[in-house]
């Protein structure tokens, strides 16, 4: 190998060793990465930002403000809520909701299909007092299959599309994805309404009522000891009586901001003094009257006690909170909630609630007013676990906002106009009818996603340029010396989705389309059938809660725990292989 070639793949190797740990932004990996292939001289100078002016990049933002607008217009949850029904038997509800969820991510950005689905499907968890574990992550799973339809479901298609056009002179079209992607979606949705559900572990199908959502991960709190509360002087063992008839666990003890060592069991307990409690919403509220705590954040000065309300959510990646804690960004000074508790898969923090740094999927239990919640959602980006009435704003643009993304849609697949300008043109269009607000359209965009491509883009580039795409080429190809292109293109979907189970979705796609031109030049085949196996396998992230990002929002709401993935997740990957690569070669023929 060339000492470029070295270079790239000692860089590459940590990219996906720091993706796979998870402890940096995914988006700061690949900046970082960017930076260190230009001091090194791998990437040119003058291709530093180049992937930030690319038109995948640009397509992909386009479409995170078309999608914020189909959900302002309120056109998507109508119509959610005009199809859903908690009295369904559960194989019913599923199957319903899975394929909405697929028509929606075929349509719109999948995160964006997940965030409006989620609430509502756990609405009818509760009616039909049943767990929202069952239907939560076939929903989860649903809405990535759909991503697979069209050109601007998910960004790996896009990518794909793109780098066709880059390679080969011209991209793929809005519905060229539809042939394999639609067989995928409509075998995995059967799949998980049928099987799936079943897969998962026993305790996950136990029934739940609708006031125990959440009693596979409890919300850890800390809740203020009152000045005339009765837990005055008494030791932290001693409340254990009281605790346990309101179903909460004392798990320690915060005095003058400082954590007290272990479970503060012989700690005398002192007016302010804060108890770290774990529970559920419910039993925390009925312990304040109990023993005479009260929330942090009311008082003298804070939150008024009346009219105060607790509301759960769930933090995405593109919330502001994420990365940081609810005290460095004053939360509660600035946008009039404070936090009561955080609910990790059933974790217990050393950290004061307040100073936890918040992480993808974790949900939050806020107080405060209704107004002020609504607020905190929208400016934060929070995603509420209840219908919120208050999210649809223009109920009256619906059919325009749906009318005009149909027209840039057909425009752009009958090629009188180029896709991005076409979404610009509905975006302007939005943004113009006040759909989305123009002082919200730039909260609508992804950035991490715009970061990591703009970054991962020109490294893709030198990884072809320095010839490091032959080199895995050829080394795919020589390990299936001697049997035909089918096997090799299997191999090939089998490794990219490996990859996308444990790093993000678009690298993988940036990383891998390259790779499998190479090969289909090495094989002297039709490029095609390999890069849209690269797409289908991009999107197949259904092993991990770290795959995709639905995996992750729908964690902490469903008590999943990491290894309950697969258990549904697998044996939908192998149906995905055998139905695409036949699907992949009847549609593209080598």
């Amino acid at each position: 190998m060339s000492p470029d070639q070295i270079l790239l793949f000692t860089i590459l190797f940590f990219v996906f060793v720091f993706l796979i740990w998870g402890r940096w932004r995914y988006d700061l990996v690949a900046f970082f990465a960017l930076l260190v292939a230009l001091l090194t001289g791998v990437v040119p100078s003058n291709q530093a930002f180049s992937g930030f002016g690319h038109s995948a990049v640009v397509i992909i933002a386009l479409v995170l403000i078309i999608s914020r607008g189909l959900s302002n217009s309120g056109a998507i949850e109508l119509l959610a809520r005009f199809v859903v029904s908690g009295t369904r038997k559960l194989a019913a509800h599923i199957g319903i909701m899975s394929t909405l969820a697929a028509v929606l991510s075929a349509l719109m950005n999948n995160v964006a299909a997940l965030a409006l689905l989620m609430p509502i499907d756990m609405q009818a968890a509760s009616k039909a007092g049943r767990s929202p574990a069952l239907s939560l992550m076939p929903l989860s799973f649903a809405t990535i299959l759909g991503g697979m339809i069209t050109l601007i479901g998910t960004p790996p298609n896009i990518v794909i599309a793109e780098f066709r056009n880059d390679a080969l002179g011209a991209p793929y079209k809005m519905f060229d994805f539809a042939p394999v992607g639609i067989a995928c979606a409509a075998v995995g949705v059967a799949f998980v309404a049928l099987i799936g559900w079943r897969l998962l572990p026993a305790e996950r199908q136990k029934k739940d009522s609708a006031r125990e959502l959440f009693d596979l991960a409890d919300y850890i709190a800390e809740l203020r000891v009152a000045e005339d509360s009765p837990a005055i002087g008494k030791k932290v063992r001693d409340l254990d009586e009281d605790a346990e008839k309101n179903d909460v666990e004392i798990v320690g003890l915060v005095r003058k901001g400082k954590r007290m060592p272990g479970l503060a069991r012989m700690v005398e307990v002192k007016a302010g003094d804060l108890l770290v409690v774990e529970a559920n919403p419910e039993n925390i509220e009925s312990l304040l009257g109990a023993m005479g705590l009260e929330f942090v954040g009311t008082g003298v000065n804070m939150l008024k006690e009346a009219h105060l309300s607790l509301g759960e959510f769930v933090v995405p990646e593109t919330s502001r909170l994420t990365g940081r804690s609810t005290s460095s960004i004053r939360m509660l000074y600035r946008y009039g909630v404070a936090l009561v508790g955080v609910s990790r898969q059933g974790q217990r923090f050393r950290d004061h609630v307040r100073q936890l740094t918040i992480k993808p999927g974790d949900v939050l239990l806020l107080l405060g007013s209704e107004e002020r919640l609504s607020d905190a959602t929208s400016r934060l980006n929070f995603l509420p676990l209840q219908h919120r009435g208050q999210r649809v704003i223009q109920r009256r643009k619906a059919w325009m906002a749906v009318g005009l993304f149909a027209a840039a849609i057909f425009a752009a697949s009958v090629g009188a106009v180029y896709l991005p300008v076409a979404l610009g043109c509905v975006a302007g269009a939005y943004v113009f009818l006040d759909i989305v607000p123009a002082r919200n359209i730039y909260d609508s965009v992804e950035w991490p996603v715009i970061v990591l491509l703009g970054s991962m883009i020109p490294i893709g580039v030198a990884l072809q340029t320095t010839g490091g795409t032959a080199l895995i080429a050829d080394g795919i190809v020589s390990i299936s010396a001697g049997y035909s292109p089918v096997v090799v293109l299997t191999l090939l979907m089998i490794v990219t989705m490996t990859l996308s189970d444990v790093m993000n979705n678009t690298a993988t796609a940036v990383i891998a389309a390259p790779i499998a031109l190479e090969i289909a030049t090495r094989l002297s085949v039709n490029p095609d059938p390999f890069l849209m196996t690269v797409a289908v396998a991009a999107s197949s992230a259904f092993l991990t809660p770290i795959g995709h990002k639905n995996n992750t929002l729908i964690m902490g709401p469903g008590g999943y725990r990491f290894g309950d993935y697969w258990r549904m997740g697998l044996p939908l990957e192998i149906l995905v292989i055998a139905v695409a690569v036949p699907m992949i070669l009847w549609v593209w023929p080598m």
